[in-house]
């Protein structure tokens, strides 16, 4: 019940804020998302004992969020000064810290970077609203038929509760949902391409999904937080979302 009260009060914000709200409101809203994802991703990575990335991470990230020009060359300034900053304190740890300060960067904001772009490739929004739906369908699916029926484990050792029988759910819902709102609100796209791209999405989704059980599982943790009640942490919330944003942008791109 928690996890229907919570999405319950979350959709319509979010339905909202990427339909019809300004492009400033909106970019708040996304920077605070992407504080939240990162703020749980640097839990999680000072679990693994080669210390946080701290502060440095959110700055970085904001500025990568915000940045206009050629996101590679700060992503790459970023590594260079991420390389620069480990060589303080013990030099054995110097290269993880520097690693999970970037990967981090790249993981949360570069893949949140993703829903600006999306939302302005037609003025209602409709291509970001899709990406969202990808993953909320999904997951409706992967959860009530995954749970009855789910027998044949897809990868226990990361995620011992996924099954492909849920994994095959979570596909054929996201396919039904976000594929009939792509074909119905965006024009131009045939229903094979629609069925397509969301199929590519959800299984990317789904692979986020078992990447985060896997970076916690590394840390030793259950959720990334505790902050949606039903859901667990933000992070556990929108993992599948962060690797399904980059996938629908770089399909488009490639149309």
């Amino acid at each position: 019940m928690k996890r229907v009260l919570t999405a319950a009060a979350l959709i319509p914000i979010i339905v909202y804020v990427v339909l019809w709200a300004n492009y400033w409101v909106f970019l708040a809203v996304l920077a605070a998302a992407a504080l939240l994802s990162y703020r749980e991703y640097n839990g999680i990575a000072a679990d693994y004992g080669f210390g946080a990335p701290g502060p440095a991470g959110y700055g970085a990230g904001l500025l990568l969020l915000a940045w206009k020009s050629e996101a590679w060359l700060l992503v790459t300034a970023i590594a260079l000064a991420a390389f620069a900053l480990a060589m303080r304190g013990d030099l054995a740890k110097s290269l993880p810290r520097a690693a999970l300060l970037v990967a981090g960067i790249v993981y949360v904001f570069g893949c949140w970077k993703c829903a600006i772009p999306l939302r302005q490739q037609n003025p209602q929004g409709h291509w970001l609203m899709y990406a969202l739906l990808v993953n909320w369908a999904g997951d409706i699916g992967a959860y009530y038929i995954g749970r009855k029926f789910g027998r044949h484990k897809m990868a226990p050792r990361v995620s011992p509760q996924k099954s492909w029988e849920g994994a095959a759910a979570s596909v054929a819902t996201s396919v039904l949902l976000a594929g009939a709102y792509l074909v119905k609100f965006v024009p131009g796209v045939a229903i094979p391409t629609a069925i397509a791209l969301t199929a590519a999405a959800n299984a990317v989704g789904q692979l986020g999904d078992m990447a985060e059980s896997a970076m916690k599982r590394g840390a030793g943790v259950k959720d990334s937080g505790a902050i949606l009640p039903g859901h667990g942490g933000f992070l556990d919330r929108v993992d599948s979302t962060l690797f399904a944003l980059p996938v629908v942008y770089a399909c488009l791109l490639l149309r």
